[in-house]
């Protein structure tokens, strides 16, 4: 008989109720912060901020509240100021002011009695008590009862019992924090990012001015609107040439559930949407945003049947426009209040209520119907060009089949100019974009062959700021590039399908090549803007001079290090005689060595992470650059001319 020996390296363990930690106060947060604010990175940091904003603003929702301020101070630290009712400081049940129990205890606020906040964006967030906890200190002032009353805490922690520091004349609350560097990758706030929020907020609360102001740099916005969601979409459309001159825009109450849409058409060939329920950007949408766009199709749909707008004949007939096809060129915003939302996750991503889909579909579908019958010729635009973006549809289609990607047994679909890497794990690839296949010949013979892919593309693609979706999948280059990303293009994005961890565009350090850059961010912005937001993007910069002496050769990037270089290298007696600059005009003056050292070794190569952080700032300015509008083009050239030092860089 065998000998059987027990291993008690894995012997069974007790699990008893010693084993169940219970973690008191705000410990729970700082050992699972992600559980509460999302992540630790940049967003997380972030939502620090959009939790207190957020308590001043549902001041705002209440009716105590006309202006929030928020500071980014020189020492990190951010502060938040209000003149709302002020937190109320009196002793609570819980042997403690009430004050303390808000900032020291999870779930303690005035949000869950309807009689204190009716609406209030709050309810379902993390609370102040979360930034306090995330906090490496918190100081609160609480403007009350004609008293300045004021605590810190250290570490989520009170260091002193509330003080009375001074009078008031006002009331209003203001809490400053730090965030703690042990919790977050980074504690470095980024200006544009919360000025996309705060200009959100200012324009849903008609009337409430919210401004911003970083220390360091002495950057700042006052946002104040009082033409409420209609002056956002006017914002939003700014620059664009608009189907009817005023917004649609009403406002509709049923029980606790309040409605407000603002809509207008342009003559571009894409679709902003924004969503909100109780001031939160809901960017994943929700049954709101179901119910809007089920009773824009349906509305369209039966005022065209009625009136006779389905005009063509034989294939050019068109029976009825899809979503997709009314959508198209449609700037719309659409925001709801209630009292008991439900979010599908912490971070507010996507609003559940079911009741909600059919109070909006009802409500736009009432004050849309009312719309186009009193307005017959804005109706008929809107049609035209709902029906013109279907028959713009059946040739997409037909065109979307030519880029889609192959199986790996398949590659021959791909284009014939791409050079593609050997590896096939995206998170280990990258692929350049040249321009020009003599710059493209040369990055193939630089190139390392094991992660690297190269495709040229010939001279300037298509603008596709101008052009439909049919028109951009019938050029060539751009049809290549949608081929060897693999993602498709649109609705059909599909991030999971990326081919390449990083897309790097890289073309010449000239005006043509700068022109080129832009041509393909307005592509990448419009037609896949998820590759830019979960960082797949880069720009390659090439350097523009090479200095030599003897056998020394070094790089510059700019005009200033060139003459640098030189002056370093201009000793002796020779002086400057010895120096040779070299100015690229462009790749292909390289040689593969050269342009593997400088712009393709991950060791010694310069890039820049393209970042989208402001989607409404972003297509302002690409609508303003790439777009029909003169005037407005010419004027931001004269307004920013100056600050320009060197274009080759831009």
């Amino acid at each position: 008989m065998a000998e059987v020996t027990e291993n008690t390296t894995h012997s069974k363990k007790e699990y008893g109720a010693s084993d169940i930690q219970v973690l008191k106060g705000l410990e729970g947060v700082r050992k699972r912060p992600a559980m509460y604010i999302g992540s630790t990175g940049i967003e997380g940091l972030h939502h620090l901020v959009y939790e207190v904003v957020d308590n001043s603003v549902d001041e705002v929702l209440a009716g105590f509240c006309t202006q929030v301020d928020v500071v980014l101070n020189k020492d990190g630290s951010v502060s938040v100021t209000d003149d709302g009712r002020g937190i109320p400081i009196d002793q609570h049940a819980e042997g403690k002011t009430a004050l303390e129990v808000i900032l020291t205890t999870l779930h303690a606020g005035g949000k869950f009695d309807s009689d204190a906040y009716k609406v209030s964006g709050g309810l379902h967030g993390v609370g102040v008590s979360v930034v306090n906890a995330l906090s490496q200190w918190l100081e609160v002032e609480v403007r009350r009862d004609g008293q300045v009353h004021s605590q810190r805490y250290n570490d989520g922690e009170p260091t002193a019992p509330l003080a009375v520091t001074g009078k008031a004349d006002k009331t209003g609350t203001k809490i400053t924090f730090m965030p703690d560097p042990d919790v977050f990758e980074t504690t470095e706030m980024h200006f544009d990012v919360l000025s996309t929020r705060l200009r959100e907020l200012a324009f849903l609360n008609s009337g409430v001015r919210i401004t911003i102001r970083e220390e360091a740099s002495g950057k700042s916005h006052d946002f104040y609107y009082k033409g409420g969601l209609s002056e956002f979409v006017q914002y939003l459309n700014e620059n664009k040439t608009v189907l009817q001159k005023e917004p649609i825009h009403f406002t509709v109450d049923r029980g606790e559930i309040s409605v407000e849409v603002a809509m207008q058409y342009n003559d571009s060939y894409g679709e902003n949407l924004f969503s909100f329920a109780n001031n939160i950007r809901t960017v994943e949408g929700g049954t709101h945003l179901i119910g809007f766009k089920a009773a824009l199709t349906r509305t369209l749909n039966n005022h065209a049947t009625k009136n006779n707008l389905f005009r063509g004949t034989g294939k050019d007939k068109v029976a009825s426009i899809s979503g997709d096809d009314v959508r198209e060129g449609l700037t719309a915003v659409v925001s709801v209040n209630l009292t008991e939302p439900q979010f599908e996750g912490q971070t507010k991503g996507k609003l559940g209520n079911s009741e909600v889909k059919g109070i909006v579909e009802a409500a736009v579908g009432e004050r849309l119907g009312e719309f186009l019958e009193q307005n017959p010729s804005v109706a008929r635009k809107i049609i035209d060009k709902s029906v013109a973006a279907a028959r713009a549809r059946d040739a997409a289609r037909k065109a979307r089949a030519l880029t889609r990607r192959k199986t790996a047994l398949e590659n021959s679909s791909l284009p014939g100019k791409l050079a593609d890497c050997s590896i096939r794990e995206p998170e280990h690839c990258e692929i350049f974009i040249v321009e020009g296949d003599s710059a493209g010949g040369t990055a193939k013979q630089g190139r390392d062959r094991r992660f690297q892919a190269i495709l040229p593309i010939r001279g300037k693609i298509l603008n596709v700021e101008k052009a439909r979706v049919d028109k951009i999948l019938a050029n060539e280059e751009i049809r290549n590039m949608i081929t060897a990303i693999g993602t498709g293009i649109g609705d059909e994005f599909d991030l999971a399908k990326l081919r390449y961890g990083r897309v790097i565009i890289m073309t010449d350090a000239d005006v043509d090549g700068s022109h080129i850059r832009t041509l393909l961010m307005t592509f990448f912005f419009r037609e896949m803007a998820e590759l830019l937001k979960a960082g797949h993007m880069y720009i390659a910069i090439p350097p523009l001079f090479r200095v030599k002496k003897g056998k020394e050769e070094v790089y510059a990037y700019t005009d200033d290090e060139k003459d640098k270089l030189v002056k370093k290298m201009a000793t002796g007696k020779a002086g400057t005689k010895g120096v040779q600059v070299q100015r690229y005009k462009g790749l292909g003056e390289m040689n593969p060595e050269q342009l593997w050292e400088t712009t393709l070794n991950p060791e010694t190569r310069t890039m820049r992470l393209v970042r989208l952080e402001d989607m409404v700032e972003a297509d302002k300015v690409f609508t303003l650059l790439m777009g029909d509008q003169v005037e407005p083009r010419r004027k931001f050239i004269e307004d920013n001319a100056e600050k320009v030092r060197n274009l080759d860089l831009i």
